[in-house]
């Protein structure tokens, strides 16, 4: 990897730098491991419940289905975004660690871009089965086959890692022109590519890299529904569209919780809205830390099986007298 000079000459055109600099949470930088409790707590419990997840779905026989295999997706990918998010959190929280080296930020900039598109590919593919089931039950089985779900599930390897791999290598080698401070506390690819000078070719790339996931699936999702909303508007009773609606609630909240704060931090962004930065720091960790935290909640709850499949688990065995 390039190197690149500290300083920040607004027309000077450097490489790589050796370090970034990243924001912490406002107001807190003076008492550091404050909120080191509540951001450990956060991905305890978020590990705790997608582990429960993954748990009861590899174990429980009844529940190997398209729907839960997607689930399964789902917590894979929800535990490796909160995980690749906490080095530098943790770096703020305990020590107050602003720095971190071009290499690391690079590295941590992959994985969340990564496992942030495997979470939006699979609420996309969970829109795709819940579309299914309901606009072609008959049809259903025949048509999401374990071969169509491992062709779906290699799609979504290939957009991910086929999308994301160049990244880190075309921003280690764009010329820079900006000081090196980053506006979040974790390092995200507009974020890096916003320092780099004008007319640089990986921020081309780079916008196509998010439209054709953060700005396609969403679209998708809503098209998905779409076709929902009008076949649960023939049904005959209200009890009938109540049950076909509910088997949608939990995915329904999940796309709500990802997409909403992305959507907006991205209009804030465009718009140059006059919002506080500790706001916009606030909304990004709502965005990135909820969701692993209140997913698993959400399934357990709206989803019948996994919370009988679970509670069963967790019962104790009654051993007969011989």
């Amino acid at each position: 990897m390039s190197t690149f000079l500290t300083h920040s000459t607004p027309n000077a055109s450097t490489s790589m730098a050796p370090t970034f600099l990243l924001v912490g949470l406002p107001g807190l930088s003076a008492v550091p491991s404050w909120w080191a409790v509540p951001l450990i707590t956060v991905y305890l419990l978020s590990a705790l419940g997608n582990g429960a997840i993954l748990w009861i779905i590899a174990l429980e026989p009844t529940l190997h289905r398209p729907m839960y295999f997607f689930l399964f997706l789902l917590s894979m990918s929800d535990v490796g975004l909160s995980t690749a998010l906490m080095p530098t959190l943790l770096g703020l929280a305990f020590a107050n660690t602003h720095a971190v080296s071009a290499s690391a930020c690079l590295l941590q900039m992959f994985f969340v871009h990564v496992f942030s598109v495997v979470e939006s590919s699979v609420l996309l593919a969970m829109a795709l089965d819940r579309a299914l089931a309901i606009c072609r039950p008959l049809h259903y089985p025949t048509l999401l086959t374990n071969g169509v779900i491992s062709k779906i599930c290699v799609a979504i390897a290939f957009r991910c890692l086929g999308l994301h791999l160049p990244l880190p290598f075309l921003l280690a080698h764009m010329p820079y022109c900006r000081p090196q401070v980053l506006t979040h506390s974790y390092c995200l690819h507009p974020d890096i590519a916003r320092l780099a000078c004008p007319g640089g070719g990986g921020a081309v790339y780079s916008l196509f890299v998010v439209l054709s996931a953060m700005g396609l699936d969403p679209l998708l999702i809503l098209f998905s529904y779409g076709l929902i909303g009008r076949v649960l508007q023939g049904l005959g009773s209200c009890e009938d569209r109540w049950k076909a609606g509910q088997t949608c609630a939990a995915h329904l909240s999940a796309v709500l919780l990802f997409y909403v704060p992305m959507v907006l931090l991205a209009l804030i962004d465009r718009l140059r809205m006059p919002i506080p930065q500790p706001a916009c720091t606030l909304l990004s960790y709502v965005h990135f830390l909820l969701p692993p935290l209140i997913n698993p909640i959400l399934y357990s709850v709206k989803m019948k099986e996994i919370r009988e499949r679970i509670h069963k688990r967790l019962q104790p065995r009654k051993v007969g007298c011989a």
